[in-house]
């Protein structure tokens, strides 16, 4: 559980810079690059976050409560970085707040659920 809470942390910094990189995106010369380096960076962290969130459930033994949004947040990723790449902004912004959003929402839950006194 504490390998998922670093990972869901690191998850949620790597979203927050990457709305920081799409700022910089608008307003420096190099912003296109770092965004889309930053982007590829926030698909394999997301894909840590599934492979982690899959060692948690343990299939048999926990819930799937943790892999269910963890699978979310990297199909949406992978898909708001296809449209990036094709350049439909009206997509891909919203999917990116959104997915700031799913990784608050998962953060929130994560650490709600390493509170919990253990049954």
């Amino acid at each position: 559980m504490q390998a998922l809470r670093a990972v869901v942390v690191l998850h949620v910094a790597a979203l927050l810079f990457q709305a920081v990189t799409a700022g910089m995106l608008l307003s420096s010369p190099g912003g296109r690059a770092l965004h889309e380096t930053s982007g590829q960076a926030l698909v394999v962290i997301g894909l840590v976050h599934l492979v982690v969130a899959l060692l948690v459930w343990r299939p048999g033994g926990g819930s799937a409560r943790f892999a269910w949004p963890a699978a979310a947040l990297l199909l949406v990723t992978v898909g708001a970085m296809a449209l990036g790449m094709a350049g439909v902004t009206t997509l891909h912004v919203p999917m990116g707040v959104a997915l700031f959003g799913g990784g608050l929402l998962q953060l929130t839950r994560v650490m709600a659920a390493a509170r919990a006194p253990r049954s």
